[in-house]
């Protein structure tokens, strides 16, 4: 359960800026999502193993310059390579993120993305950590919490 409540807390801790993304079934409770993201990670990693591959980037070429003195006499330097860029990849990345989406889809949820609630929003409606997801429309919007939870709100919505 500590590994949930970390999941969520660190998702939540990135995104704090940004948008809210989750996997959304109206009516379900919050925890009961986040335990079926959890079982869909779990098995999408069975699946699709992280397969790190180490690549190296396109090398570029820098050619020497000409250096000319006032009596027109004229020396060039030699060109050099700079060698590419090393990084590494996982390249079950996207099929693991797939297999994900679709473990969750097979539970009735749907992704969705929220942005933060302005400061009017935040103010009108008491600050109550979401438990249930609720209704949402085009005006849907989240406050975050220092403890990792969350509030998703929706204007003109009683609750």
């Amino acid at each position: 359960m500590k590994t949930i409540a970390l999941t969520i807390s660190l998702t939540l801790l990135l995104t704090a800026c940004g948008p809210l993304s989750l996997y959304y079934q109206e009516g379900e409770t919050v925890s009961q999502m986040q335990s079926e993201t959890t079982g869909c990670q779990v098995q999408s990693l069975k699946d699709a193993p992280v397969a790190n591959q180490v690549r190296q980037g396109a090398p570029t070429y820098w050619p020497g310059r000409t250096y000319c003195d006032g009596r027109g006499r004229c020396h060039r330097t030699g060109g050099w390579w700079q060698p590419g860029q090393i990084y590494t990849v996982d390249v079950n990345k996207g099929l693991r993120n797939k297999l994900e989406a679709q473990c969750m889809a097979q539970k009735g949820y749907r992704p969705v993305s929220l942005p933060p609630c302005k400061q009017g929003v935040k103010s009108r409606v008491a600050a109550l950590p979401t438990t249930q997801l609720p209704p949402l429309s085009t005006d849907s919007c989240f406050v975050k919490f220092d403890n990792g939870t969350f509030q998703i709100i929706t204007p003109g919505q009683a609750g």
